[in-house]
């Protein structure tokens, strides 16, 4: 299988399916240095375990995650960091029905098509629990940026047609929230609503937004490695994901150019910054330096106990219900593997940066600057 490793200079890969033994990521690349352990990654992990708040599946799994190798006596070597983290709570027969079913919604006809062969035990590859590998290496992504003043938040940001409300906003209350909402009245609707789906054997779309703050101008590179074209590919990639925006996003089709122009301003303090942030903290591709804001939107979890219609692989009309357990949303599991996407692109476009310039090549090995 193609397609399982990303990055520049940094190189994740992620294996492992849902149903299989465990699950896991290997870090290519990632500086040699770094104080890391575990616990590091498992704060991580704790915020997209299954069965840790009311909105997720019922599947309960500790998701402990293992250091391989890449860590020394509590710091990073600059050898490959691999994780794994073991499957314990399978229950394969609960899918045993569809072994020669296409599930509505999901990538099952897709893998038949393209291999022959598809993991029918709770999707395999295409399974959500992929995302454990992202998490672990974005976590360690995460540890390095914070160290050097950049955070990247992300939050549910709606549920539904239940929508934050800035003017709620509340950093502390999103950690212990449920639905990873930072407003509590939106929080508490959305509960709500999940519950009455649930009841009803359904599911619901929902959008998560993050914010990057801190990453200096400057990062990323024109072209093809954009810095929004690669944040945009990487959240792509993150299964039920079905558009990526930066900034206003597509409310900038409708705006004015004068409107949606941003301002550049002195910051006060010898530098430069700007009066709005329409562009969202990135410009023809590279960072501006103000925040960095994405939104990705998800559908509704496909998997639903409702009576659906499909084809086996006989290609015969039959009716499925699907059973085992699943999230009624996606969301609020889901912030935190946007947040760990982010944090891998962006450490990823800052170590390519670190090459951009001769006299920054120069200064590294301590030699004289060349003559501008």
């Amino acid at each position: 299988m193609n397609g399982s490793s990303i990055g520049k200079y940094l190189r994740l890969t992620t294996f492992g399916e849902s149903h299989g033994a465990g699950l896991g990521a290997v870090l290519d690349g990632f500086p040699a240095g770094l104080p890391l352990s575990e616990e590091d990654i498992q704060v991580y992990l704790d915020r997209r375990r299954p069965g840790s708040t009311s909105m997720g599946t019922t599947r309960n799994e500790p998701d402990r995650v293992e250091l391989l190798s890449g860590v020394s006596e509590g710091v990073t070597t600059g050898t490959p960091i691999a994780m794994l983290v073991r499957n314990t709570s399978q229950r394969s027969g609960d899918y045993s029905e569809l072994s020669d079913k296409y599930r509505p919604g999901h990538a099952d006809y897709g893998y038949d098509a393209k291999y022959g062969i598809r993991d029918w035990r709770g999707g395999g590859r295409s399974s959500g629990r992929e995302t454990i590998g992202r998490v672990a290496a974005g976590a360690i992504c995460s540890k390095l940026l914070n160290g050097l003043g950049i955070e990247c938040c992300a939050y549910t940001s709606s549920i539904g047609d239940i929508r934050i409300d800035p003017a709620r906003f509340d950093a502390a209350f999103l950690h212990g929230s449920a639905t990873a909402m930072p407003d509590p009245e939106a929080d508490r609707q959305a509960r709500e609503l999940v519950d009455s789906l649930r009841q009803a054997c359904d599911s619901v779309g929902s959008s998560v937004e993050c914010v990057i703050r801190g990453v200096p101008a400057g990062i990323g590179d024109p072209v093809f490695d954009k810095l929004d074209a690669l944040l945009a590919r990487a959240v792509m990639s993150i299964g039920a994901v079905k558009a990526v925006s930066i900034g206003d996003g597509s409310k900038a089709t409708t705006a004015r150019g004068s409107y949606n122009n941003d301002s550049f301003i002195p910051d006060g303090a010898g530098g430069i910054a700007k009066a709005t942030n329409h562009s969202g903290g990135i410009l023809g591709g590279i960072s501006d330096g103000s925040d960095i804001l994405l939104r990705a939107d998800f559908k509704p979890t496909p998997s639903i106990s409702l009576p659906q219609d499909t084809v086996n692989s006989k290609g015969d009309a039959v009716e499925l219900s699907i059973h085992g357990r699943h999230d009624p949303v996606i969301a609020p599991r889901a912030a935190v593997v946007v947040e760990c996407m982010c944090s891998f692109v962006i450490l990823d476009a800052m170590l390519c940066n670190m090459g951009s310039r001769v006299n920054g090549i120069a200064s590294f090995y301590g030699r004289p600057p060349f003559n501008s």
